[in-house]
């Protein structure tokens, strides 16, 4: 074949290449637009719920958040408005409910931290005194139903109010709370 015979080929191939040249100088192809941003979610859930069974089949825990964004880079969870329920099947007590602003579960799933004001509540039940707790910045142990801060916490019980720097808190019989410092308390006779 002689140059005259592909005249057609190599105006095809020429009319390309300007075609995305110009394209190129003016912006419209950007060799970025296949990476997400460095730290961005890789999917996400309105209204997320996650149920957790004990080897009985029995529900253990429970988590619920108006939002859920999961982040790639770093395997993280982010929630707004968590609400994590602690059941104690064994024991046959009422749960406790878990509220908090924000939460971020960590990649492994072994720590998630509830940020800004939580609100810990157990009801009232044949045996158990109805309890509400309120905390910030509490630290929790899912697998281990543990919880602590070392912010300020208060202790409400029926006609109780009990105050202190710092708490730690196991969610399973036998429950245990303890107030670190700085504590007070208000006790009224029924």
């Amino acid at each position: 074949m002689t140059l005259r015979e592909n005249k057609f080929y190599i105006y095809i191939t020429i009319i390309t290449l300007l075609s995305w040249l110009i394209l190129r100088m003016t912006g419209m192809i950007d060799h970025q637009f296949n990476q997400a941003p460095a730290h961005s979610p890789d999917y996400s859930s309105k209204g997320y719920t996650k149920w957790e069974m004990n080897e009985f089949g029995a529900l253990k825990k429970k988590v619920m958040a108006d939002e859920m964004l999961h982040y790639s880079d770093d395997g993280t969870t982010h929630m707004t408005l968590p609400i994590m329920t602690f059941i104690n099947a064994k024991a046959k007590t009422p749960p406790w409910v878990v509220k908090s602003e924000t939460g971020l579960l960590s990649s492994d799933g072994k720590d998630l931290s509830l940020n800004g004001k939580v609100i810990i509540n157990r009801i009232k039940a044949v045996g158990v005194s109805p309890l509400t707790i309120n905390a910030s910045e509490l630290k929790v142990k899912p697998e281990t139903n543990y919880a602590e801060t070392v912010e300020w916490a208060e202790l409400i019980s029926e006609l109780n109010v009990t105050t202190g720097i710092g708490m730690k808190l196991t969610f399973i019989d036998p429950v245990h709370i303890q107030l670190l410092s700085h504590v007070k308390g208000s006790y009224e006779k029924k």
